[in-house]
């Protein structure tokens, strides 16, 4: 398959190398489009006010590989590669392996999940992967499921676009104890900014924090319910699979919003 790779770590992270480099060993037609430095947090953000520079990077990766460093977000990563870099349509978009979890609400910040995000709204398969560690440089388990994943979603045949979060534990092959299909989770913190002053006197501040909880969702979807969320399960060692959307209209909302549209209804007067 023809694919499309960026990240949100740069192009020197071990995780997008290793995936990557799995991937063209693999056989597959592969080209990396990522960001030149650390990116991780942007979200979706665009670059819109000032240029986009790309520079070819190949050497750093398998010889099967094609790679480009640019300058701008993971999105605009993506967007480049779609539209100015590849001569055709990949037939799937995958970010990273990130070096670090992408779980519950964390996944509204994230560079690695806005980048696959990036392939869906493009009406492309899409695939976020992390691996659920900040210290571990231990890739190769993360980037052999990964393979295996996109080699059998291409067995079964790419008939619609999706975007799947997958969640790998940063733990030894006989420790996983199995893959679970997962809904998405909740995920606090206590967010502290600490205050300094520089050189020159100015107050600037440097966001900090640390994980206070994981909260379990109440749902109501009866269907569904029996579903663990993608924070328990990796915390249980389990790989995770998250079907996600850009959708975020609450539907259940829609009808009791409607007395309020009534209420308001003559707001000109």
């Amino acid at each position: 398959m023809k694919l499309l790779i960026s990240n949100d770590d740069g192009v020197f992270a071990l995780g997008i190398r290793s995936l990557a480099n799995s991937l063209g060993e693999a056989g597959h037609d592969v080209t990396v489009v990522c960001p030149d430095r650390e990116r991780s947090a942007t979200g979706h953000g665009l670059t819109l006010h000032q240029p986009i520079r790309a520079e070819e990077c190949s050497s750093v990766f398998h010889p099967t590989v094609t790679a480009w460093s640019c300058s701008g977000t993971p999105a605009d990563c993506v967007k480049l590669g779609l539209f100015a870099l590849l001569d055709s349509m990949p037939d799937m978009v995958l970010s990273g392996i990130n070096h670090g979890p992408n779980l519950g609400t964390d996944i509204l910040y994230s560079g690695t999940v806005s980048a696959a995000m990036e392939g869906l709204i493009e009406g492309i398969p899409s695939i976020a992967f992390s691996l659920a560690s900040y210290s571990s440089v231990e890739f190769d388990l993360a980037a052999g499921f990964a393979t295996t994943l996109v080699n059998a979603l291409e067995n079964q045949g790419l008939s619609e676009a999706f975007l799947l979060n997958v969640n790998i534990p940063a733990v030894g092959e006989q420790e996983i104890a199995g893959v679970a299909i997962a809904r998405q989770g909740i995920r606090r913190y206590v967010d502290i900014f600490e205050k300094r002053v520089d050189p020159r006197g100015k107050t600037y501040y440097w966001l900090a924090g640390e994980l206070l909880e994981d909260v379990e969702e109440v749902i109501d979807h009866q269907n569904f319910d029996h579903a663990p969320t993608d924070v328990s399960a990796v915390r249980s060692n389990y790989i995770t699979i998250t079907p996600l959307q850009y959708n975020l209209t609450q539907f259940k909302a829609l009808e009791p919003l409607a007395d309020l549209v009534a209420a308001v209804r003559h707001w000109r007067q």
